[in-house]
């Protein structure tokens, strides 16, 4: 049963200041995702803002949005095909459970100028 569902759209060019400042990408990212980012070369921006689009479309999904967690405690990756998926941490993980949900699917998809996330919560 799906427990709940989140969408976001960032714009790229709100990201591409962050990848030259290591405080904003140390209290929104985890470490992992900074050097996966870090490794994109020109498309940095473009990851960056659907891994942020992500973590704000999983507190859609919530219900009750990100307060509360800390925004490194979700992290996006992707398995050997490509396919994003989430891992959470902490109070992230917490509020998960929190609302009965046990899977959390991701889907992302970017173009030059904008990013969008859709997360499904399921139990």
């Amino acid at each position: 049963m799906i427990v709940g569902l989140g969408i976001d759209i960032v714009h790229v060019n709100r990201m591409r200041h962050w990848l030259d400042n290591p405080a904003l990408m140390e209290r929104f990212f985890h470490p992992a995702e900074i050097e996966a980012v870090r490794q994109r070369g020109d498309t940095a921006a473009l990851t960056l803002a659907a891994r942020f689009a992500a973590k704000e479309a999983f507190g859609k999904a919530l219900g009750t949005g990100l307060a509360g967690m800390k925004l490194r405690d979700i992290q996006v990756v992707n398995n050997h095909n490509g396919k994003p998926d989430m891992l959470l941490f902490g109070d992230a993980l917490a509020s998960l459970h929190r609302v009965g949900g046990r899977h959390v699917h991701l889907s992302l998809t970017h173009e030059r100028e904008n990013a969008v996330a859709v997360v499904v919560i399921e139990d």
